[in-house]
């Protein structure tokens, strides 16, 4: 869950880059009256470092556990408000000459609100279940630091990988 999250607010903020933030029309001299424009990546430069910050992200939630994920995930939350914020930073709803790509405008700061919104969840999931979810390489920890699985079907074959007889209750209740 945590992961999709990043990954889809990266690619919302990755897409809202793209999209013009911008336009209007300006006296172009001799070519007459032209159509300026500029891209969320103009006018919010942190837009594609938040998306690589976010698919980052998911990698770092999937190594990590414990605080070192909680810190992740606090930073995460931060930069989906970064995001956000850069979103509706001096967004207009009315007074648009004709002709202007406006649907594009706001679709493009939609994009990057949605994505804020679900960078910003994402690092939330990763700060609350950051004790929960286990980290990459778990399995393979050094069996002191793994918990002891209570499965009695298991314990009978590690009695015997260990060469000794389970079915001797004897030996068993002796230690």
């Amino acid at each position: 869950m945590i992961v999709v999250a990043l990954l889809l607010g990266a690619l919302a903020l990755w897409g809202a880059s793209r999209l013009t933030w911008f336009a209007e029309f300006r006296d172009g001299g001799v070519r007459g009256t032209i159509l300026y424009r500029e891209t969320g990546e103009q006018r919010a430069t942190a837009l594609v470092p938040l998306a690589l910050l976010a698919l980052a992200g998911v990698a770092g939630v999937i190594a990590t556990g414990g605080w070192a994920r909680r810190v992740l995930g606090v930073v995460l939350a931060l930069a989906g408000v970064a995001a956000v914020w850069s979103g509706v930073s001096g967004v207009r709803f009315s007074g648009w000459a004709d002709g202007l790509p406006v649907t594009q405008m706001l679709l493009g700061r939609g994009l990057a609100v949605l994505g804020g919104i679900l960078v910003a969840a994402g690092g939330l999931a990763a700060v609350k279940g950051a004790a929960k979810t286990a980290r990459l390489g778990t399995k393979y920890a050094a069996p002191a630091t793994r918990k002891k699985a209570r499965d009695p079907d298991a314990e009978l074959w590690e009695a015997l990988s260990e060469g000794e007889d389970p079915t001797d209750v004897r030996g068993r209740h002796s230690e």
